[in-house]
């Protein structure tokens, strides 16, 4: 496994397991299954309402509780200082855990200063070990930054082949924020898993088009945690450590990119109105 060091030296592993969509009842077989697999990052959310199940699997899964990295959100609902702090108490209670390795904002919408300042403190008391943020686009997030005492460790962003956020990324890299994906995949949008690019590339290496995918953004040095319900698949989204790019397929996939999302914008006042009427 290969590690990002966070900008207060906690290391991140690069590859992790995402649950979101994945209902409560089916997700804790899941998250042992991606732990059986070899994985040791989680990613859930508040919003995803499968944190009981995905705590529930950590305690059962044999794995030390140090060697896991743990990634939940804080939700809308639960935004500003007050709220913020429960839903961090009630988040630790629900994944059964004394601390969380890692907590994000989850959608850059109501107090968010007001939740920001509740992350720091739990930070401080040694309930979070890393704090950031989640679809914080590069104003919000210099926005951000220039007005907390503890900056953002983390960002995640979608980002895939066709949306692979290259000037959101030199803002990060500027203010010390690590780059995280959400949907590598693109939710299988734009005929994904059958790009003529990514499928020839792959044939060179004998991999999938979403091996080669998740390698991409991996020299790039993009944290991932793709979704699956299926073992065997996540076993393939594993196996991307012993193959490397060359400079040729890095620009092959790089010119895929469309720079814009697959699925939403925060820009688009309706898109706004729904994420914040989500509870």
């Amino acid at each position: 496994m290969q590690y990002v060091t966070l900008a207060n030296g906690v290391k991140m592993p690069i590859l992790g397991y995402g649950v979101y969509q994945v209902s409560n009842e089916e997700c804790e077989r899941c998250v042992l299954d991606a732990i059986s697999v070899g994985y040791r990052s989680i990613d859930t959310a508040q919003a995803y309402h499968n944190e009981e199940a995905v705590g529930s699997a950590i305690e059962k899964c044999g794995v030390p509780r140090d060697e896991l990295f743990l990634t939940t959100k804080v939700w809308i609902s639960n935004a500003g200082y007050e709220r913020a702090k429960a839903s961090i108490d009630a988040s630790l209670k629900k994944l059964r855990t004394d601390y969380i390795d890692l907590l994000l904002i989850h959608q850059p919408f109501g107090d968010y200063y007001g939740t920001w300042r509740a992350m720091e403190e739990a930070y401080r008391a040694g309930k979070l070990r890393a704090i950031g943020v989640s679809n914080f686009y590069p104003d919000r997030l210099v926005d951000l930054c220039k007005f907390v005492v503890i900056k953002p460790m983390v960002n995640q962003v979608e980002t895939h082949v066709f949306q692979q956020q290259t000037k959101a990324r030199e803002w990060m890299d500027k203010y010390g924020v690590a780059h995280e994906s959400w949907g590598p995949f693109a939710e299988g949008r734009k005929d994904f898993f059958t790009n003529a690019v990514l499928c020839e590339i792959g044939q060179k290496y004998q991999k999938s088009s979403a091996q080669v995918a998740l390698r991409f953004l991996i020299q790039r040095g993009v944290i991932v945690i793709p979704k699956s319900t299926h073992k065997e698949r996540m076993k393939e989204n594993f196996e991307v450590f012993n193959f490397t790019l060359t400079e040729s397929d890095m620009q092959k996939i790089a010119a895929l990119d469309e720079s814009e999302s697959a699925f939403f914008s925060h820009y688009d006042p309706a898109t706004v109105e729904f994420i914040t009427s989500v509870k």
